[in-house]
């Protein structure tokens, strides 16, 4: 098949604010080859990504995205190795091109898999796909009773693991945060699993970290997520060697595989976390899982925006049987849930799995998305280079 087009749906709320959600904005990508559709998303500037797919080549190395991926032939995954390959040698010194791939490659896995009538993840080369316990990933509340009553409401939702992050956490007195880390114990009771996101706020301080390690160890936190910026090999290692009971975990910024396995290999994490709409798409995340797994680490999907993108962060590790933890954005805003038709819902047992349907198993609703869309036109020298995509009418419709 033969890559004819790729299309970018940018949709946000109305009123992005500082709030630290990435649930309030949306790049979807629609990639067509001979008439087959996947789609995929971006995490990341959506304006700024599209601008990466089109910008004028600077040199040989700093090419347009589109330039590597337009007319190109995809029939199998080694032809999507192959054509991530090129993106990272031809645009090797635009920064955003790693984003603006990730959705591109996701959405041709999307693809191949409807064009196969096979899920992504057997595709992957797993033969069962198993269960994962998700854990309801929630902002600090602005008090500790705040969070302690938001605790409480995700336990009463059924959730078994709940993560914590951001707010104010990691801005005040270790105090203020401890307080926070007990309210949040409380409210989710013995028997759930408690994690607190850091958010990169001490940069590469080691003591500022350190400072909250007795307060995350007494409320049994299953780990502290992103202390630091996620290039800082060196203090994730000495963090790592200073906390006991409670598990260092990050990788979300990694937009690379070598950034994600540095972790594992120079940074101690004992969770490697992956956003397959940062890392470069589904295969990229699939080679970190398959290094977790041989290093004893355990492998996490990171997302925090639509379903589209919770099965895509699924599929790495659908097979992987021991690595049952994983994100689920409990808390997106109207945007994020309007991409699809189809939500991937906890089971009776309050468990998730990565969809048995063709490709990913989700279904873009355009229509449902329309109040949210945004109109884009990128000019050079009064050229159009780039103008959005209109939304199809339903057959009813355009006849």
């Amino acid at each position: 098949m033969i890559i004819d087009s790729v299309d970018f749906y940018y949709a946000s709320m109305p009123e992005v604010t500082l709030e630290a959600d990435g649930s309030q904005d949306a790049l979807l990508v629609r990639v067509v080859a001979d008439g087959v559709e996947g789609w995929g998303e971006c995490e990341a500037s959506p304006l700024t990504s599209i601008a990466a797919f089109v910008a004028p080549r600077s040199h040989g190395v700093c090419q347009p995205v589109a330039a590597s991926v337009l007319g190109e032939t995809v029939d199998g995954p080694d032809d999507i190795l192959r054509i991530g390959r090129n993106v990272a040698r031809n645009s090797m010194d635009l920064l955003q091109a790693a984003h603006t791939w990730s959705g591109i490659e996701i959405a041709l896995w999307d693809l191949l898999g409807k064009l196969r009538d096979e899920p992504v993840w057997r595709m992957l080369g797993y033969t069962e796909n198993h269960a994962k316990l998700p854990y309801a990933s929630m902002l600090m509340g602005d008090t500790p009773q705040e969070t302690l009553d938001r605790a409480r409401l995700a336990r009463s939702n059924g959730f078994l693991a709940v993560k914590f992050g951001w707010g104010a956490y990691g801005t005040a007195d270790p105090r203020d945060d401890a307080d926070h880390v007990a309210a949040a114990r409380e409210g989710l009771g013995d028997d759930a699993q408690l994690l607190i996101d850091a958010g990169q706020i001490w940069g590469d301080d080691l003591e500022l970290a350190v400072a909250r390690l007795e307060a995350l160890e007494d409320a049994r936190a299953t780990w502290l997520e992103e202390p630091f910026v996620p290039h800082a090999f060196v203090a994730h290692a000495a963090l790592a060697s200073r906390a006991r009971t409670v598990g260092i975990a990050g990788g979300e910024g990694a937009h690379s595989v070598h950034m994600a396995t540095n972790l594992i290999d120079y940074g101690g994490v004992r969770f490697i976390q992956i956003d397959t709409a940062r890392i470069g798409g589904i295969g990229p995340a699939k080679a970190v899982a398959d290094h977790a797994v041989r290093h004893g680490v355990t492998y996490v999907n990171h997302t925090f925006t639509s379903h589209l993108a919770l099965s895509a962060s699924l599929q790495p590790f659908a097979g992987l049987a021991e690595h049952r933890i994983c994100e689920y954005p409990v808390e997106p805003k109207a945007v994020a849930l309007a991409i699809s038709s189809n939500h991937l819902l906890p089971d009776e047992n309050g468990e998730v799995r990565a969809p048995d349907a063709p490709g990913l198993g989700i279904q873009v609703d355009l229509e449902g998305l329309a109040p949210y869309l945004r109109t884009v036109e990128i000019q050079i020298d009064g050229e159009s280079v780039y103008a959005s995509p209109g939304v199809p009418l339903k057959v009813s419709e355009s006849v």
